[in-house]
């Protein structure tokens, strides 16, 4: 398997908007399957499974069984892992960057 076989995996779940959709949801709060079936009105129960093991598949969901309910809870881990690997390094430039324009503009004053 390859090093960043991963990401991949999260990019995919990534790439479907209910997919995004859901773990805008699950940034709120844990939901069970039936609530999250429930806000997807134009997706039957199957397909909304279909999405959540893409989810499950790519570690961005973390599922827990209650009794007859199935929690869904956000695993931001793999997304902060592409942050750090593609993002951060650059936001990081972008601070240094404001922070240098700040003190010119304050030094010319």
């Amino acid at each position: 398997m390859r090093k960043d076989a991963g990401q991949e995996l999260v990019f995919k779940a990534l790439a479907d908007h209910r997919r995004r959709d859901m773990l805008d949801l699950l940034k709120e709060q844990p939901r069970t399957t039936g609530e999250l079936c429930a806000r997807f009105k134009g997706l039957d129960r199957c397909t909304v499974m279909q999405h959540l093991r893409v989810l499950e598949k790519a570690d961005l969901i973390i599922v827990k069984r209650e009794g007859r309910l199935r929690w869904n809870y956000l695993n931001a881990v793999p997304i902060k892992k592409i942050f750090d690997r593609w993002i951060g390094q650059y936001a990081s430039q972008a601070v240094e960057l404001l922070a240098r324009m700040k003190s010119e503009m304050e030094g010319t004053k």
